[in-house]
Protein backbone atom coordinates (compact mmCIF):
# COMPACT_ATOMS: atom_id res chain seq x y z
CA UNK A 1 0.00 0.00 0.00
CA UNK A 2 1.15 3.54 -1.11
CA UNK A 3 2.01 5.69 1.75
CA UNK A 4 0.32 8.93 1.85
CA UNK A 5 1.52 12.17 3.43
CA UNK A 6 0.13 14.26 6.10
CA UNK A 7 0.65 17.83 6.95
CA UNK A 8 -0.02 19.58 10.23
CA UNK A 9 -0.58 22.83 9.92
CA UNK A 10 0.09 26.21 12.48
CA UNK A 11 1.05 23.48 15.41
CA UNK A 12 2.59 26.77 16.69
CA UNK A 13 3.02 25.68 20.11
CA UNK A 14 4.20 21.95 19.19
CA UNK A 15 1.47 19.91 20.73
CA UNK A 16 -0.66 18.01 18.27
CA UNK A 17 2.22 15.01 18.59
CA UNK A 18 1.77 14.81 21.83
CA UNK A 19 -1.80 15.02 23.21
CA UNK A 20 -2.77 12.70 20.25
CA UNK A 21 -1.76 8.79 19.59
CA UNK A 22 -0.72 9.92 15.66
CA UNK A 23 0.68 5.82 15.77
CA UNK A 24 -2.84 4.63 15.09
CA UNK A 25 -2.19 5.96 11.70
CA UNK A 26 1.48 6.21 11.25
CA UNK A 27 1.82 2.66 8.92
CA UNK A 28 -0.21 4.55 6.05
CA UNK A 29 0.64 7.96 6.84
CA UNK A 30 3.68 9.97 6.68
CA UNK A 31 3.17 12.90 9.35
CA UNK A 32 4.80 16.33 8.80
CA UNK A 33 4.18 19.35 11.29
CA UNK A 34 4.19 23.07 9.91
CA UNK A 35 4.59 25.12 13.21
CA UNK A 36 5.11 28.34 11.90
CA UNK A 37 2.47 30.17 9.75
CA UNK A 38 3.00 30.56 5.72
CA UNK A 39 3.95 33.96 4.48
CA UNK A 40 1.46 33.97 1.70
CA UNK A 41 -0.65 31.40 -0.41
CA UNK A 42 2.15 30.83 -3.23
CA UNK A 43 4.45 29.62 0.51
CA UNK A 44 1.61 27.20 1.24
CA UNK A 45 1.07 26.01 -1.89
CA UNK A 46 5.16 24.87 -2.05
CA UNK A 47 5.23 23.15 0.81
CA UNK A 48 1.89 21.54 0.84
CA UNK A 49 1.80 20.34 -3.26
CA UNK A 50 2.86 16.95 -2.22
CA UNK A 51 0.54 16.26 0.64
CA UNK A 52 -2.61 13.88 0.17
CA UNK A 53 -4.02 15.34 3.56
CA UNK A 54 -3.96 18.37 5.52
CA UNK A 55 -4.84 18.88 9.19
CA UNK A 56 -5.38 22.38 9.19
CA UNK A 57 -6.07 24.30 12.55
CA UNK A 58 -9.84 26.72 12.28
CA UNK A 59 -8.94 30.07 10.60
CA UNK A 60 -4.94 30.04 10.93
CA UNK A 61 -4.25 29.30 6.91
CA UNK A 62 -6.36 30.58 4.48
CA UNK A 63 -7.38 28.42 2.02
CA UNK A 64 -8.92 29.74 -1.15
CA UNK A 65 -9.59 28.56 -4.60
CA UNK A 66 -6.02 29.58 -6.21
CA UNK A 67 -4.63 27.28 -3.26
CA UNK A 68 -6.73 24.36 -3.70
CA UNK A 69 -5.90 24.59 -7.24
CA UNK A 70 -2.02 24.22 -6.64
CA UNK A 71 -2.46 21.18 -4.12
CA UNK A 72 -3.97 18.30 -6.86
CA UNK A 73 -2.76 15.52 -5.08
CA UNK A 74 -4.82 16.97 -1.84
CA UNK A 75 -7.39 14.25 -0.80
CA UNK A 76 -8.36 14.69 2.68
CA UNK A 77 -8.54 17.77 4.93
CA UNK A 78 -9.72 17.99 8.31
CA UNK A 79 -10.12 21.12 10.27
CA UNK A 80 -10.72 21.82 14.24
CA UNK A 81 -14.22 22.78 14.36
CA UNK A 82 -17.51 22.50 12.83
CA UNK A 83 -16.90 25.48 10.30
CA UNK A 84 -13.97 27.63 8.91
CA UNK A 85 -14.19 30.84 7.31
CA UNK A 86 -10.59 30.40 5.99
CA UNK A 87 -11.71 27.74 3.77
CA UNK A 88 -13.48 28.17 0.44
CA UNK A 89 -15.94 25.12 0.77
CA UNK A 90 -16.99 25.71 -2.81
CA UNK A 91 -13.70 25.21 -3.48
CA UNK A 92 -12.57 22.19 -1.80
CA UNK A 93 -15.80 20.44 -3.50
CA UNK A 94 -14.78 21.14 -6.80
CA UNK A 95 -11.44 19.95 -6.64
CA UNK A 96 -12.59 16.64 -5.13
CA UNK A 97 -11.33 17.08 -1.86
CA UNK A 98 -13.55 15.47 1.03
CA UNK A 99 -13.74 18.23 3.85
CA UNK A 100 -14.53 17.15 7.50
CA UNK A 101 -14.27 19.08 10.91
CA UNK A 102 -14.07 18.05 14.77
CA UNK A 103 -16.46 18.86 17.65
CA UNK A 104 -15.78 21.12 20.79
CA UNK A 105 -15.82 19.64 23.95
CA UNK A 106 -16.64 22.77 25.59
CA UNK A 107 -15.57 26.10 24.29
CA UNK A 108 -13.16 27.90 26.48
CA UNK A 109 -13.51 31.49 24.89
CA UNK A 110 -16.14 33.13 27.72
CA UNK A 111 -13.63 32.11 30.55
CA UNK A 112 -10.94 33.98 28.63
CA UNK A 113 -13.28 36.69 27.76
CA UNK A 114 -14.03 37.29 31.63
CA UNK A 115 -9.87 37.15 32.09
CA UNK A 116 -9.87 40.21 29.85
CA UNK A 117 -12.30 42.01 31.59
CA UNK A 118 -10.67 41.59 34.34
CA UNK A 119 -7.36 42.65 33.78
CA UNK A 120 -8.97 45.38 32.66
CA UNK A 121 -10.49 46.62 35.59
CA UNK A 122 -8.54 45.48 37.95
CA UNK A 123 -5.40 44.80 35.85
CA UNK A 124 -3.67 41.68 37.47
CA UNK A 125 -1.32 41.10 34.91
CA UNK A 126 0.23 44.80 34.60
CA UNK A 127 0.92 44.78 38.36
CA UNK A 128 1.89 41.20 38.30
CA UNK A 129 4.89 42.51 35.94
CA UNK A 130 5.78 45.64 38.48
CA UNK A 131 5.94 43.07 40.97
CA UNK A 132 7.90 40.91 39.13
CA UNK A 133 10.12 43.88 38.16
CA UNK A 134 11.18 45.20 41.70
CA UNK A 135 8.44 48.05 41.89
CA UNK A 136 7.48 48.48 45.41
CA UNK A 137 4.06 49.97 45.14
CA UNK A 138 0.39 49.63 43.59
CA UNK A 139 0.15 51.92 40.12
CA UNK A 140 -3.46 51.36 39.17
CA UNK A 141 -6.83 52.26 40.68
CA UNK A 142 -9.18 49.19 39.64
CA UNK A 143 -12.70 49.48 38.56
CA UNK A 144 -15.53 47.09 40.61
CA UNK A 145 -17.33 45.15 38.10
CA UNK A 146 -20.34 44.14 40.10
CA UNK A 147 -23.10 46.45 39.61
CA UNK A 148 -22.11 47.38 36.13
CA UNK A 149 -23.50 46.89 33.07
CA UNK A 150 -22.10 44.39 30.39
CA UNK A 151 -23.49 44.50 26.80
CA UNK A 152 -23.30 41.29 24.65
CA UNK A 153 -23.10 41.72 21.33
CA UNK A 154 -24.45 38.32 20.13
CA UNK A 155 -26.57 36.37 22.60
CA UNK A 156 -25.82 32.80 20.98
CA UNK A 157 -24.40 29.93 22.64
CA UNK A 158 -21.38 31.54 23.98
CA UNK A 159 -22.48 34.89 24.04
CA UNK A 160 -25.25 33.11 26.50
CA UNK A 161 -22.14 31.60 28.22
CA UNK A 162 -20.75 34.70 28.99
CA UNK A 163 -24.00 36.42 30.12
CA UNK A 164 -24.23 33.65 32.86
CA UNK A 165 -20.31 34.14 33.95
CA UNK A 166 -20.91 38.08 34.76
CA UNK A 167 -23.80 37.58 36.46
CA UNK A 168 -22.16 35.22 38.67
CA UNK A 169 -19.83 38.53 39.39
CA UNK A 170 -23.10 40.22 39.67
CA UNK A 171 -23.09 42.60 36.85
CA UNK A 172 -26.21 43.59 34.59
CA UNK A 173 -26.46 42.24 31.32
CA UNK A 174 -27.84 43.58 28.30
CA UNK A 175 -27.55 42.15 24.59
CA UNK A 176 -28.30 42.95 21.10
CA UNK A 177 -26.94 41.67 17.63
CA UNK A 178 -29.40 41.77 14.19
CA UNK A 179 -31.93 38.90 14.49
CA UNK A 180 -32.20 38.80 18.30
CA UNK A 181 -35.23 39.49 20.01
CA UNK A 182 -36.76 40.61 23.04
CA UNK A 183 -38.30 37.32 23.52
CA UNK A 184 -34.75 35.09 23.11
CA UNK A 185 -33.24 37.75 26.06
CA UNK A 186 -36.01 37.25 28.36
CA UNK A 187 -35.39 33.36 28.41
CA UNK A 188 -31.78 33.67 28.60
CA UNK A 189 -32.07 35.98 31.68
CA UNK A 190 -30.77 39.07 30.25
CA UNK A 191 -32.07 42.73 29.45
CA UNK A 192 -33.04 43.66 25.11
CA UNK A 193 -31.23 46.68 23.83
CA UNK A 194 -31.00 48.52 20.79
CA UNK A 195 -27.24 48.92 19.09
CA UNK A 196 -27.31 52.16 20.11
CA UNK A 197 -28.34 52.06 23.75
CA UNK A 198 -26.28 48.62 24.31
CA UNK A 199 -22.98 51.20 23.36
CA UNK A 200 -23.80 54.03 24.85
CA UNK A 201 -25.34 52.72 28.24
CA UNK A 202 -22.79 49.67 29.03
CA UNK A 203 -19.55 49.87 31.08
CA UNK A 204 -18.06 47.07 28.63
CA UNK A 205 -19.55 45.64 25.78
CA UNK A 206 -18.26 41.80 24.50
CA UNK A 207 -18.48 40.34 21.22
CA UNK A 208 -19.77 36.90 20.24
CA UNK A 209 -21.39 37.23 16.83
CA UNK A 210 -20.18 34.93 13.85
CA UNK A 211 -17.88 36.38 11.31
CA UNK A 212 -20.06 36.86 7.98
CA UNK A 213 -20.09 39.17 5.47
CA UNK A 214 -22.88 40.38 7.37
CA UNK A 215 -21.12 40.98 10.54
CA UNK A 216 -17.48 42.36 9.12
CA UNK A 217 -17.41 45.69 10.23
CA UNK A 218 -20.02 45.58 12.16
CA UNK A 219 -18.62 47.90 15.34
CA UNK A 220 -17.45 50.75 13.47
CA UNK A 221 -16.39 54.25 14.26
CA UNK A 222 -19.93 55.44 14.90
CA UNK A 223 -20.59 52.63 17.57
CA UNK A 224 -17.14 53.36 19.53
CA UNK A 225 -18.31 57.13 19.62
CA UNK A 226 -21.57 56.39 21.75
CA UNK A 227 -19.48 54.43 23.97
CA UNK A 228 -18.58 56.16 28.02
CA UNK A 229 -14.91 56.97 28.04
CA UNK A 230 -15.06 54.40 31.34
CA UNK A 231 -15.93 51.92 28.98
CA UNK A 232 -13.96 48.86 27.60
CA UNK A 233 -14.40 46.61 24.56
CA UNK A 234 -13.60 43.12 24.59
CA UNK A 235 -13.22 40.90 21.32
CA UNK A 236 -12.77 37.21 21.56
CA UNK A 237 -14.97 36.67 18.49
CA UNK A 238 -12.99 37.29 14.84
CA UNK A 239 -10.91 40.89 14.49
CA UNK A 240 -12.71 41.85 11.41
CA UNK A 241 -16.01 42.07 13.31
CA UNK A 242 -14.14 45.44 14.88
CA UNK A 243 -13.27 48.24 12.34
CA UNK A 244 -9.88 48.52 13.37
CA UNK A 245 -8.66 51.86 12.61
CA UNK A 246 -11.19 53.42 13.92
CA UNK A 247 -10.40 51.01 17.72
CA UNK A 248 -7.09 52.72 16.97
CA UNK A 249 -8.00 56.13 16.83
CA UNK A 250 -10.73 55.66 19.70
CA UNK A 251 -7.71 53.91 22.06
CA UNK A 252 -5.44 56.45 21.25
CA UNK A 253 -7.19 59.54 21.66
CA UNK A 254 -8.28 58.10 25.37
CA UNK A 255 -12.03 58.21 24.05
CA UNK A 256 -12.65 55.30 25.63
CA UNK A 257 -11.09 53.86 28.55
CA UNK A 258 -9.45 50.64 26.67
CA UNK A 259 -10.21 47.03 25.35
CA UNK A 260 -9.36 43.86 25.59
CA UNK A 261 -8.38 42.22 22.48
CA UNK A 262 -7.94 38.34 21.06
CA UNK A 263 -8.68 38.71 17.63
CA UNK A 264 -7.34 40.81 14.37
CA UNK A 265 -7.98 41.25 10.80
CA UNK A 266 -4.45 39.84 10.43
CA UNK A 267 -2.91 36.91 12.40
CA UNK A 268 -0.66 36.79 13.61
CA UNK A 269 -0.51 40.50 14.38
CA UNK A 270 2.43 41.75 12.59
CA UNK A 271 5.16 42.85 15.33
CA UNK A 272 4.61 46.18 13.56
CA UNK A 273 1.01 47.10 14.19
CA UNK A 274 0.47 49.88 16.26
CA UNK A 275 -2.01 47.62 18.79
CA UNK A 276 1.71 47.08 20.38
CA UNK A 277 2.50 50.33 21.42
CA UNK A 278 -1.11 51.33 23.04
CA UNK A 279 -0.67 51.31 26.96
CA UNK A 280 -4.46 51.41 27.16
CA UNK A 281 -5.10 47.89 25.24
CA UNK A 282 -4.65 44.59 26.60
CA UNK A 283 -3.67 41.64 23.64
CA UNK A 284 -3.60 38.24 23.51
CA UNK A 285 -2.75 35.91 20.44
CA UNK A 286 -6.10 34.38 19.70
CA UNK A 287 -6.04 32.28 23.24
CA UNK A 288 -10.06 31.48 22.97
CA UNK A 289 -9.75 27.99 22.01
CA UNK A 290 -6.01 27.16 23.17
CA UNK A 291 -6.19 25.00 26.22
CA UNK A 292 -4.73 21.35 26.47
CA UNK A 293 -8.17 19.74 26.74
CA UNK A 294 -8.95 21.75 23.27
CA UNK A 295 -6.26 20.55 21.52
CA UNK A 296 -6.17 17.07 22.96
CA UNK A 297 -9.87 16.87 21.76
CA UNK A 298 -9.17 18.07 18.20
CA UNK A 299 -6.04 16.33 17.56
CA UNK A 300 -7.87 13.15 18.50
CA UNK A 301 -10.72 13.54 16.51
CA UNK A 302 -8.38 14.48 13.53
CA UNK A 303 -6.81 11.00 13.93
CA UNK A 304 -9.85 9.18 14.63
CA UNK A 305 -11.30 10.99 10.84
CA UNK A 306 -8.14 10.08 8.99
CA UNK A 307 -8.28 6.41 10.34
CA UNK A 308 -11.91 6.05 9.09
CA UNK A 309 -11.48 7.72 5.50
CA UNK A 310 -8.70 4.56 4.85
CA UNK A 311 -10.94 2.57 5.99
CA UNK A 312 -13.87 4.46 3.20
CA UNK A 313 -16.06 5.83 5.96
CA UNK A 314 -15.99 10.18 6.54
CA UNK A 315 -16.44 11.40 9.94
CA UNK A 316 -18.35 14.71 10.62
CA UNK A 317 -18.10 15.65 6.64
CA UNK A 318 -18.45 19.70 6.08
CA UNK A 319 -19.73 19.26 2.60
Amino acid sequence: MTRLRCAILDDYLNVALEVADWSQITDRVDVTVFNQPFANTEAAASALKDFEIICAMRERTAFPRALFAALPKLKLMITSGMRNAAIDMAAAKDHGVVLCGTQWGRDPTAPLTMGLILELTRNIGRENARMHAGEPLQKFVGMEIEGRTLGVLGLGKLGTKVSKLAQAFGMNVIAWSPNLTPEKCKEAGVGYATKEDLFSTADIVTIHVVLSQRSRGLVGAADLARMKPTAYLVNTARGPIVDEAALLEALTQKRIAGAGIDVFAVEPLPVDHPFRKIDNLVLTPHLGYVTEDSFRNHYRQMVEGIDAWFKGETLRKLI
